[in-house]
């Protein structure tokens, strides 16, 4: 299951709005078919390993992280594969939430006589699966959002200067986490200072770029900016309010950007969930958000950031610095959003660490 696990993470950030699901098939203590969701989603996993497996799945035990899907979709359901291919056993890591699947997956195949166990190391593989999990029980994708300060804090000195906080070896981790993540996504402010091109630039990943987004309440994003000029070749998605100026949104469109508008609540304002849910609807299991401090601190405001991923430069630059995240009015302690710490690591001179919220 362990190698399910680490198969299913390569397709992390390439099938979305599928899960990315691991399987190994193993025969008389042999490994004879190993499989994980492709780009796009399909083939699904169970699939890709029937097919290396071929006759040797008769009779054989399939490590599957996610419950097989018993629908039909755009390809035929992968319990059904697994009946037909004689598979005599099938150890499942957790269920499908679903409501196309949720238990059915595992009827089927116990219907079919197979044997099915369910919960081979679940905690381990509801992690690989969070995104996919929250947009099917959420409706909205899972959020990382990646933080690279001083030792205070801090993202940029007081005249705004932000490039380099911290070294190669941490900017190429954070290049890593962009492509094991659906989309990217940036506030308009970081956008208009810094005019980034939000792309994965690691030797070998370049095409693993993710969907660029804006947050962009009255559509300020310069036409000339790169994101835009690239919108062609790497989608950005601008999330804009409704109502906005239609002449401006037919120029981004005329560009290849794809508008999003969202509805303004009771006090005028875009409420972030309603982002979130828009991308969840379009099939966005894991967005990955870079900035800036107004972005992370209406996050943190609205308790909707799942996880943490901080870098952390030996400098110090000082309270006239620009922090990490704006004032979002917390009066008490135990009204901060809460994360656990479960990972720190070295990365050149800096270090990085990990968090997980907790609730």
């Amino acid at each position: 299951m362990r190698a399910a696990l680490s198969l299913a993470s390569r397709g992390l950030g390439r099938c979305w709005p599928n899960p990315a699901v691991g399987c190994v098939i193993v025969k008389d203590g042999r490994v004879v078919g190993r499989g994980w969701t492709q780009p796009g989603g399909r083939p699904h996993a169970e699939t890709v390993a029937l097919a290396q497996a071929g006759n040797a799945a008769e009779g054989a035990t399939a490590y599957v992280t996610l419950e097989p899907c018993s629908h039909v979709g755009k390809t035929p359901p992968c319990a059904d594969a697994l009946v037909a291919a004689g598979i005599k056993r099938v150890v499942v890591a957790i269920g499908d939430p679903d409501p196309r699947v949720s238990g059915r997956g595992i009827t089927r195949l116990r219907d079919a006589g197979i044997t099915v166990e369910l919960g081979l190391l679940e905690d381990e593989a509801r992690l690989v699966t969070e995104g996919f999990l929250r947009r099917v029980t959420e409706g909205r994708p899972m959020v990382t959002l990646k933080l690279a300060t001083t030792l205070d804090g801090r993202i940029a000195t007081k005249a705004h200067e932000s490039q380099w906080i911290t070294g190669p070896v941490a900017r190429s981790w954070g290049h890593g986490l962009r492509s094991t993540h659906d989309a990217i996504m940036v506030g308009i402010g970081t956008a208009l200072a810094d005019d980034p091109e939000l792309t994965c630039r690691l030797p070998g990943l370049e095409d693993r770029s993710p969907i660029r987004i804006v947050v962009d309440r009255r559509l300020r994003l310069p036409l000339t900016s790169r994101l835009v000029c690239d919108a062609r070749r790497v989608p950005v998605w601008v999330a804009t309010l409704a109502g906005g100026d239609a002449t401006r949104r037919r120029a981004y469109q005329d560009c290849g950007v794809d508008v999003i508008e969202i509805p303004a609540d009771a006090d005028g304002v875009m409420p972030l969930a309603d982002v979130l849910a828009a991308l969840g609807t379009r099939g966005l299991t894991r967005v990955l958000v870079e900035g800036g401090a107004q972005l992370a601190a209406s996050l943190f405001k609205d308790d909707l950031v799942d996880r943490l991923e901080w870098y952390r430069a030996a400098k110090v630059i000082g309270g006239d610095g620009l922090a990490a995240a704006h004032g979002f009015g917390l009066e008490r302690l135990n009204a901060a959003p809460r994360f656990t710490l479960v990972d720190v690591r070295p990365a050149g001179d800096d270090k990085a660490e990990s968090y997980r919220r907790i609730g």
